[in-house]
């Protein structure tokens, strides 16, 4: 075999290494900002409890008074799938799922709301519901009741309110403190955030937590909530809620949208404000790129249409909610509030209809593109990793079965997890 013929080029090592030697800085800055996805479960909502409703059998409550609302207005795979419009391959394994994961994991994430849910208190009185909380969250944990993700939101960062909201966030934290050490599911949401110098102050809050107690630094992270144009779009025309990000200082986990607080601060009439509102949709497009790349996700609001009183009229609320919820998972919002226990089937049968809907099609792109085998479609590695998201969020929530999955691709959830790992989170920036 003959010697391998060498190639031409015109410049020296010494080029390449000077422009690497230039772009030093920005390699680190993009392994800071942009660390991609954290692999963690999201989940696929966020139950909020006023803290003086929030009681040890909460969790459980909602998921057995769910239950009772399918057994009086949709007592069968058949009646639900039709109120809903899902078709009827799907009926039965979505109703199926649908009233297992009712019975086994009916919440995903509580928040215990100090803020809008709860209101103005004495201060004794709040103190009080803040130590209860927390006392009935470690209980929670302890005992193998909780949800797999459960926190506070608190009073925000504005004048009026922010000595109550820093005093309720140290009660919480200190008593979960003083019963066991903070949980591995805690999750804090900081609402109604307009300049990023508040999510700064928060930040500084939850730093002298963590030297108060020893704790590592940043331990904590919290959620920024979208509720107010200014946190979209700030006064100099910049996107505030990218520099909302960068002020976390790497704490922030998501950006939640406040549905109803954004439409009225636009000036939205009370019967347009909704999820699927263009000011909503411009709002959470905003969040989406801001985030992009980051590790922060995106949430989306709720729907204040509750599923209550006569059968029809919880048909009607549950076909908005399900519309509504299948509306935001087609454009990438994994996420959203649940403000009623009659929005938990629904919630999980929107859901679960979108997973089980797409598994074949998705399994066989992904086993194509391993197989390097082509298709009808040629996918890219970044599509790669977008199916095995996909996936790997099917079963996070009890969509898909990790057998059923296996068997599809012939990957294990490990070889999803590869295809799915954040871009950079291996990248090690060397100067040279």
């Amino acid at each position: 075999m003959g010697q391998q013929e060498k190639v031409a080029t015109s410049l020296d090592g010494a080029v390449s290494e000077e422009i690497s030697a230039s772009l030093v800085a920005v390699d680190e800055e993009l392994a800071r900002r942009y660390p991609g996805d954290p692999g963690t479960r999201q989940p696929v909502h966020t139950v909020y409890v006023p803290g003086d409703v929030f009681a040890e059998d909460t969790v459980r409550s909602w998921g057995d008074r769910a239950l009772a609302a399918l057994d009086e207005h949709a007592p069968d795979a058949g009646s639900f799938a039709a109120v809903l419009g899902i078709g009827e391959e799907l009926a039965g394994p979505v109703y199926e799922r649908v009233r297992a994961k009712l019975h086994h994991e009916p919440v995903e994430d509580l928040r215990i709301d100090f803020e809008d849910g709860y209101g103005t208190r004495a201060d004794a009185e709040e103190d009080a519901a803040a130590a209860r909380a927390a006392r009935l969250v470690s209980e929670a944990y302890a005992q193998g009741t909780a949800a797999p993700y459960m926190g506070i939101r608190m009073k925000c960062m504005e004048a009026a309110v922010r000595d109550r909201g820093i005093r309720t966030t140290d009660i919480f934290l200190t008593g979960l403190m003083r019963d066991g050490g903070l949980p591995g599911g805690l999750v804090l949401t900081l609402p109604k955030v307009t300049y990023p110098e508040q999510v700064t102050a928060f930040v500084r809050l939850l730093d002298a937590f963590e030297k108060a107690h020893r704790l590592p630094a940043g331990r904590i992270g919290f959620e920024i909530q979208i509720e107010t144009s200014q946190s979209i779009l700030a006064a100099d025309g910049t996107a505030a809620v990218a520099r909302m990000i960068d002020a976390a200082d790497g704490r922030a986990t998501g950006l939640h949208y406040g549905t109803f607080d954004y439409s009225a601060c636009v000036g939205v009439s009370a019967a347009y404000q909704s999820s699927d509102h263009p000011a909503a949709d411009h709002a959470k497009a905003v969040m989406q790129v801001a985030a992009a790349g980051t590790g922060v996700r995106v949430c989306d609001g709720s729907t204040n249409v509750l599923p209550i009183g006569p059968t029809e009229h919880v048909h009607e609320a549950w076909r908005l909610h399900y519309d509504l919820t299948r509306r935001a998972l087609a454009r990438a919002y994994y996420q959203g509030w649940d403000m009623h226990p009659g929005h938990l089937p629904t919630r999980y049968a929107a859901v679960y209809a979108f997973y089980r809907g797409g598994m074949e099609q998705a399994a066989a792109r992904l086993a194509a593109y391993v197989a390097k085998t082509g298709g009808d479609v040629m996918d890219e590695p970044a599509t790669a990793k977008a199916l095995s998201g996909y996936l790997l969020r099917g079963l996070d929530c009890g969509a898909l079965d990790a057998a059923e999955v296996t068997g599809l691709t012939g990957l294990t959830r490990a070889d999803l997890e590869g295809f799915s790992s954040p871009r950079r989170a291996a990248l090690t920036v060397t100067a040279p």
